[in-house]
């Protein structure tokens, strides 16, 4: 990598210096406010450990007051917005994102350590997310029903909940902040957002963006842990609908507090995905979709395709492939270009990843490359893991069956089709899968029988905006950036006129 420890350490700080938004208070009512507690939480940089700033940890109260201003806008000026207004104002969103795409990019490289090429391109589709939706406003249609007993008039009408809660993870923290808040403020709503504690500047950077184009508490940003401010944004008797993306566990208990009071929800939750090989697969091409499948974002995708089924016919020539390509990744300072693996977010997740990665040691799994910490001197003060390829588990191990998020892929050799295609559904999840596969029949058949929301041939990571992306299983309800997810931020009223 060639940069050394303090070097490092230097120009993350000079980055900071220019990228951090000065203003870090609790975004409600169209003000930055301090948290009613006074207290703070601190945010750091997980590729040198230091901290970035001191962002207000919102409790119950917070959330209560960003309900109420996002209540009192729906009822007032965000409310009187017609569809032609919003379409104009999500335009001007995604302008200003876009005006501002390099100090966002670096925001997230620095808060969340993703490198910054995956930086900008998540940037990029945030917003045409806003773009796409923007469009949608314009695209809302009811139904009329045929009169078959008498003179009357039957048709539907599409209308907002209100309010809306959105809880978003920290893997993504503007692109997801992106995909719930265009949605919602398309369909009319005013929101209340809880980004993720890990990450939480990105939201509040864009959060100045929203309060210069959008009336006063349309859109409220409340930062703070999950049990002080996630779950009374759950709870809140005024929220019609809550949203949120994250772990499986998590999204149980999201649930569970909306059905106490009957609230709608949409989740979209964990993921353990297959990536199938076929015997016909064009390897160089299959490999570089297997890398980008499981070492995208250092492996901190819900999606990450972690368990590789390959046919024993080409097992070995993909894997000698792979681990070559894998070995090859540049690990290091996300802000430099050439970077392919930044740091995990955080200490306790690389923990996470390598009590895996042990439990895996322990059951006799060879390890085909990764495994052992990272050594680097200049690395010692980031959260990184190398990427780890392992072959020989049990495909009823922990470490295949739970998400573990990191750079950790698990291979199986098949010859049986039936037989592998039971094990790549026999997991709790359903939300992403992959294949790989020259002849489309066979890519195409084994698509339709992986039980997945979404399923990748010849390629994986790629999220369109139009194409509905959500999962089976244990990995959520409902779906995200596609037209549809509109009608997910509304209800159906149906108006029965008599013309008699």
């Amino acid at each position: 990598m060639g940069d050394t420890a303090e070097s490092i350490r230097q120009k993350h700080e000079e980055t900071a210096a220019e990228v951090v938004p000065e203003e870090l208070g609790l975004f409600i009512g169209g003000e930055f406010v301090d948290a009613a507690s006074g207290e703070t939480f601190e945010t750091r940089d997980p590729t040198t450990g230091d901290v970035l700033a001191d962002v207000p940890a919102g409790g119950p109260e917070d959330v209560d007051r960003a309900v109420r201003a996002a209540s009192e806008a729906y009822e007032g000026e965000w409310g009187e917005q017609g569809a032609s207004d919003r379409q104009r104002l999500l335009h001007e969103i995604a302008d200003r994102i876009e005006a501002e795409r390099k100090a966002f990019a670096m925001l997230e490289s620095l808060d969340n350590g993703k490198p910054t090429g995956e930086s900008f391109g998540d940037v990029a589709v945030a917003a045409d997310h806003f773009r796409f939706f923007a469009a949608a406003t314009r695209l809302d249609e009811g139904i009329t029903l045929p009169a078959d007993d008498g003179p009357r008039h039957v048709s539907t009408v599409q209308e907002p909940f209100g309010v809306v809660g959105q809880i978003t993870p920290w893997n993504f923290p503007l692109l997801m902040a992106a995909w719930k808040l265009a949605p919602a403020l398309a369909a009319g709503n005013a929101v209340v957002l809880k980004p993720a504690e890990e990450t939480p500047l990105s939201a509040l950077k864009l959060a100045g963006i929203l309060g210069d184009v959008l009336p006063d508490g349309a859109v409220n940003v409340v930062t703070g842990f999950g049990e002080e401010a996630g779950a009374p944004l759950t709870e809140h008797p005024d929220v019609g609908k809550v949203a949120f993306t994250g772990s499986t566990p998590v999204g149980k208990q999201v649930m569970k507090a909306a059905a106490e009071r009957i609230a709608d929800v949409t989740l979209e939750l964990g993921g353990k995905s297959p990536l199938v090989v076929h015997p016909d697969v064009d390897v160089e091409k299959g490999v570089r979709a297997a890398v980008l499948a499981i070492f995208y974002n250092t492996g901190e995708c819900c999606t990450a395709g972690s368990r590789l089924f390959v046919h024993e016919d080409v097992a070995d020539e993909f894997l000698d492939a792979l681990v070559e390509a894998a070995e090859g990744l540049t690990m290091g300072d996300p802000l430099e270009r050439d970077t392919r693996l930044g740091p995990k977010v955080s200490p306790e997740q690389v923990d996470r990843t390598m009590s895996f990665v042990e439990d895996a040691r322990e059951e006799g799994a060879t390890f085909l490359t990764g495994g052992e910490p990272v050594e680097d001197p200049d690395l010692a003060g980031g959260s990184f893991v190398a990427p780890t390829i392992v072959e020989g588990l049990d495909h009823d191990s922990d470490t295949v069956q739970q998400e573990i998020f990191g750079p950790v892929l698990e291979v199986f050799r098949w010859d049986d089709y039936d037989e592998m295609m039971t094990l790549a559904n026999d997991v709790d999840y359903g939300l992403a899968a992959g294949v790989l596969a020259t002849d489309i029949e066979t890519a195409y058949r084994t698509a339709k029988d992986i039980e997945a929301g979404t399923v990748w041939v010849n390629q994986y990571q790629d999220f369109p905006a139009g194409m509905p992306f959500g999962g089976y299983k244990q990995s959520g309800i409902g779906r995200e950036t596609a037209f549809e997810t509109v009608n997910h931020y509304t209800r159906t009223k149906s108006i029965d006129v008599s013309l008699r």
